[in-house]
Parts: structure tokens; sequence; C-alpha cells
């Protein structure tokens, strides 16, 4: 890093530094993408060692009036304080089987599995299925409007009979989406 005109060095100085000329007048210049890293490392450095320092020696001093005082640095008539470390938590342990507790041997968890997906695979397909007809249904519901006949005998188009009709049936495609969505996510759960 150059020194200014005074012949200082300023240190961890971010953003443009400030000097003054030998006229007295003040000047600005900017810091280089170099000396900003450099600074940049001196500051990851000192916060590296905060940690050395947040494990430095504690004094306890009592005065005459019954006041406590705790110091980092030896107070006069101040006693040193060992602290013991705070106790770490060990982690639980793993929760097995409890005692007696009936175990399975592979080929029986195969079978069980195998079992489990394809009375999943069965259920898949039958709500595919029903997808199916639940957006036949409702491609024929949105094609046939409700009518009524009004008493002069012509015939009327039943708006909200029919947006409640359209409805029911698009909730029905919903519920079968989200039936074949999680069938899907719990086959592919199993091994």
């Amino acid at each position: 890093m150059q020194g200014n005109k005074t012949g200082l060095t300023p240190r961890f100085a971010f953003g443009p530094q400030k000097f003054v000329c030998a006229g007295g007048l003040p000047y600005t210049r900017p810091v280089a993408s170099g000396e900003m890293n450099m600074k940049l490392r001196y500051l990851l450095a000192a916060l590296c060692a905060c940690p050395v320092l947040a494990q430095a020696e504690i004094y306890k001093s009592v005065d005459e009036n019954g006041h406590v005082t705790y110091s980092s640095a030896p107070i006069k008539g101040g006693k040193k304080i060992i602290l013991e470390p705070l106790p770490t938590m060990v982690p639980p342990a793993r929760a097995g089987s409890p005692e007696g507790f009936p175990k399975v041997d592979g080929a029986t968890q195969k079978g069980r599995d195998d079992t489990r997906r394809k009375i999943l695979q069965d259920e898949l397909d039958a709500e595919e299925k029903l997808l199916e007809e639940a957006r036949l249904n409702l491609r024929e519901g949105e094609e046939k409007p409700e009518v009524y006949r009004g008493k002069d005998g012509r015939t009327y188009r039943n708006v909200a009979k029919y947006e409640g009709k359209v409805k029911t049936l698009k909730e029905q495609v919903d519920l079968h989406q989200k039936n074949i969505e999680a069938l899907r996510t719990e086959l592919s759960k199993l091994k």
C-alpha cells in the first residue's frame, strides 16, 4: 500500500481514503481492489482469533460493602475463578426394538413390501380410471348448460346451477389428481 503525502500509511480503511495534502487541503483516494482484499484477510484473521479471546481468565473481587466485581484483568484483592467447562450433551442412543419384540427376516419383509407395492399399484390404477371418468363427466357437464322453462313456456339458462355443477365436477378431478400424486409418492418411497 502506498503512503500518502504525509508519509503515513492508514490501516483498515474501507472505501475511499481521506488524506490531508501538504497545503492542508483534504483529498480522497479510492482504495484499490488488492488493498481491499488484503484488508478483508486481516479482518477475517481477527474474527478467527475471537474464540481464543472468549477463553480469558476471570477474576472476582468483593469489596467491604459486599459489591461483587468480575474482571478479565487481575484485580487487587481479587481471586482467579476457575470455571469448569460446560457439559456437552451426548446424543441419545438410537432407539432399537424393545426387548422381546419379534424380528422379521429379510425374505418376510420383502414379501410384505411386495404386497404393499401391489396394493398401492392397484389403488393407483383405480384412481387413474376414476380420474378419466371425472374428466369425462366434467367435459359433458361443461357442454350441457342447465336450463329451465319459464311460466311463459320459454327455455332459460340457469347459470348459478350450471356453475355449481361445474365447480363440483372440477373438485372431483382435483381430488383424483391429488390421490394419484400421493399414491405415486408412496410407491417411490418403497425399496
